[in-house]
């Protein structure tokens, strides 16, 4: 079940909500959201449900031996934990990679083990292991109520696209949390703005990216391979940062306050910048849990180098089980290295900053939405090749139609602050007049939208 389905907006959220709003209790409204989560999960999850139980049943196991007294046997506690998860993670989700790269290497035949990915699970064994971790700092004190931890590893709104949500961040809000008319209406409203990012703005570019990704190369040329990378980059931003908008502003009807996940990142100047702006909760992650525990950047230039190669390796092989993720891992972690190391591009105008950044970011999500190394380097020598043909004339035609270019240029504007723009539109006053008129408008469009059309993917299965 996702949110972006008639049978999420229509029967489920509404019964969830209603049911927990009625509810005073906590204890009862925890026992709500967990059933509910758990259904949620187990809608399109039948059997790998029972998964991520294990997952949070084995964390809550060796959080208890992680924050025992002696160190020894905390850190065999915590290492079995994170061999635990991460075993997890690699058997379900890494495992027709590693055979296929060693027929690749070999010459070998072996067949494929055919794995089923579950949904998520880079999400929640990623949001499991960082509780056990912090009860082994002393961060936080280990929950002994099984259910509840149960409820944080699943709770619905940040199941299966983040964003990573760390315990201690909800742990009194678990206990103990308001449920207000506000919070509700500003959850809402959260919500619908995330629902139309998704279903207005991402499908839309998505709908001309998948047409264009699913060409040959006689139909591509440098103009259809550019707009092919740049509705893709829009894409996967109003898609990721929809959803994150959407599990923020349902965490909040439901008495939860999820941290940021993206900053406009659109408008970074350097891809340091960048990575302070995008997918937060990733970022911050793998820097506390992994780049600071490596050393951070405490032991030397060279050291530190190699410690963001680490993590920029194991952030592209997060993102999925493809040696095309890890190169776009690497490459973004090379020019943050450069960025480190030479100061030129600091001194650079910022507009020409700018221009660096969506460059980098644009071309290495090709790689990103590559099926291939081949058809990454099929856009790239089209991308800068300067070719054209009668066909690929033709598609550009296709698709730039009056809907798209609208729905581009609406895009492109809201890369930038909302804030922004209504002082420059100076129309604050008549904003908070119409604003739930707006939203009405942009539920009943977004429902219309769902309705009418096949096209709504889920990005998020391969991660």
């Amino acid at each position: 079940m996702v949110f972006s389905s008639l049978i999420f907006i229509c029967i489920f959220l509404p019964f969830t909500v209603i049911l927990h709003t009625t509810v005073k209790n906590t204890v009862f409204r925890n026992a709500l959201l967990l059933i509910v989560s758990l259904f949620f999960y187990a809608y399109g999850e039948p059997v790998y449900v029972l998964l991520m139980i294990l997952c949070s049943l084995i964390n809550y196991v060796f959080a208890f031996g992680a924050s025992c007294d002696n160190k020894k046997l905390r850190t065999l506690f915590l290492a079995l934990c994170v061999v635990s998860n991460l075993g997890i993670l690699a058997f379900f989700k890494y495992s027709d990679m590693a055979v296929a790269s060693v027929n690749g290497i070999f010459g070998t035949d072996i067949p494929l083990p055919g794995i089923r990915l579950p949904i998520g699970i880079s999400f929640f064994t990623f949001q499991a292991l960082s509780y056990t971790i912090d009860v082994y700092r002393n961060s936080t004190k280990v929950q002994k109520n099984f259910f509840k931890l149960l409820l944080y590893v699943s709770f619905f709104p940040q199941l299966i696209a983040g964003p990573i949500v760390k315990y201690i961040d909800v742990e009194k809000e678990i206990d103990e949390r308001a449920v207000s008319v506000d919070g509700i209406e500003r959850g809402l409203g959260r919500f619908i703005a995330g629902l139309s990012k998704k279903v207005l703005i991402s499908n839309t570019m998505g709908f001309v990216a998948d047409s264009i990704y699913a060409l040959d190369e006689s139909g591509l040329g440098m103009a259809v391979a550019w707009l092919g990378a740049i509705t893709y980059m829009l894409q996967i931003y109003y898609d990721f940062s929809g959803y994150s908008d959407m599990a923020i502003g349902l965490g909040e009807v439901f008495g939860f306050h999820f941290k940021e996940n993206f900053n406009h990142p659109y408008l970074a100047d350097s891809m340091t910048d960048f990575w302070r702006r995008w997918h937060i909760s990733l970022s911050t992650w793998f820097k506390e849990y992994l780049y600071i525990p490596l050393g951070g950047n405490r032991k030397g230039k060279i050291r530190t180098d190699i410690n963001k190669f680490i993590v920029f390796f194991s952030t592209g092989l997060w993102h999925g089980a493809s040696w095309t993720f890890v190169l776009w891992g690497l490459s973004h972690g090379f020019f943050l290295i450069v960025e480190n190391h030479f100061s030129f591009i600091k001194k650079m105008p910022k507009v020409l900053r700018h221009i660096y950044t969506l460059f980098v970011v644009c071309l290495t999500f090709v790689l990103f939405r590559a099926e291939s190394f081949t058809q990454a380097w099929l856009f790239f020598r089209n991308m800068f090749g300067f070719t054209s043909s009668a066909a690929s004339l033709s598609i550009l035609s296709q698709q730039l139609t009056p809907w798209f270019i609208f729905i581009l240029v609406f895009a492109i504007l809201c890369i930038f602050p909302r804030e922004r723009i209504i002082r420059s539109a100076k129309a604050v006053a008549i904003t908070e007049k119409v604003k739930y008129a707006v939203y009405i408008l942009l539920f009943a469009f977004c429902i219309i939208r769902i309705s009418s059309e096949a096209y709504n993917p889920f990005i998020y299965f391969r991660f």
